[in-house]
C-alpha cells in the first residue's frame, strides 16, 4: 500500500489553508508541509498497524501483519489451515443372532415416555441403527444367559471436579444410581 497520496493530500491541505495569508505564511506552510512528511508517514503507519492488530484480535485463527517495504506498506494475511477431524469409526456390528433367535418375528407394542423414546432414538442414531434394531440389541443383551443386571448405589462415592450425576439431579434429589445390563 502506497501511503504517498495520503501524505500529499495532507501537504496540499496545509498549503491551501495558508493561501488566505501573506506570502511569508504561504512559504512557511510549504516548508512545514515538507518537514512534516516523515512524521505524517509514521503516524499513518502506526494507525494502519493498530488497525491490523485489532483485525488480528477478532480473527479466530490467523493474523494480519503490516510490513514496510521501502516507502510502501505490505499486508500479510495468514489464516490457519482448517483441520478436518477424521470420521469416527463405525459402531460395532450388533451380535449375530444365534440359531434359536433366527425363528419367526414377533410384534411387541412398547409404551414408554416421549422423553425416553427421544433419548433412545438419539442413542440408536449415534450407533448408526434404527430404533427397532437398537432396541432388539438391548433386549438381546439383557436376555443373554450370561447377562448381569447391575444396580449400583454411588451416593457414597465422592466425585472431585466433574460429577457425572450432576445433570441428572435437577430437582430430583441426590440420585446416584447406575442400573443396566452387562
Amino acid at each position: 500500500m502506497d501511503i504517498t497520496p495520503y501524505v500529499e493530500t495532507l501537504r496540499r491541505d496545509l498549503v491551501a489553508a495558508a493561501q488566505a495569508g501573506s506570502d511569508d505564511l504561504k512559504q512557511a506552510a510549504e516548508r512545514l508541509a515538507f518537514a512534516l512528511d516523515p512524521s505524517a508517514r509514521l503516524a499513518l503507519m502506526e494507525a494502519i498497524s493498530h488497525a491490523a492488530a485489532e483485525i488480528t484480535a477478532e480473527l479466530p485463527d490467523g493474523s494480519v501483519d503490516v510490513r514496510l517495504s521501502g516507502r510502501e506498506l505490505d499486508f500479510v494475511v495468514e489464516v490457519a489451515p482448517r483441520v478436518e477431524l477424521p470420521a469416527p469409526p463405525p459402531p460395532p456390528a450388533p451380535p449375530a443372532p444365534t440359531d434359536e433367535e433366527d425363528g419367526d418375528l414377533a410384534r411387541v407394542t412398547l409404551r414408554i415416555p416421549e422423553a425416553v423414546k427421544a433419548r433412545a432414538e438419539e442413542k440408536a442414531a449415534a450407533a448408526g441403527q434404527s430404533l427397532n434394531t437398537w432396541l432388539v440389541g438391548i433386549v438381546r443383551s439383557a436376555t443373554n444367559e450370561h447377562a448381569i443386571n447391575v444396580d449400583i448405589d454411588l451416593s457414597s462415592v465422592p466425585f472431585v471436579g466433574y460429577d457425572p450425576f450432576a445433570a441428572n439431579r435437577k430437582g430430583q434429589g441426590n440420585n446416584r444410581r447406575m442400573t443396566g445390563w452387562l
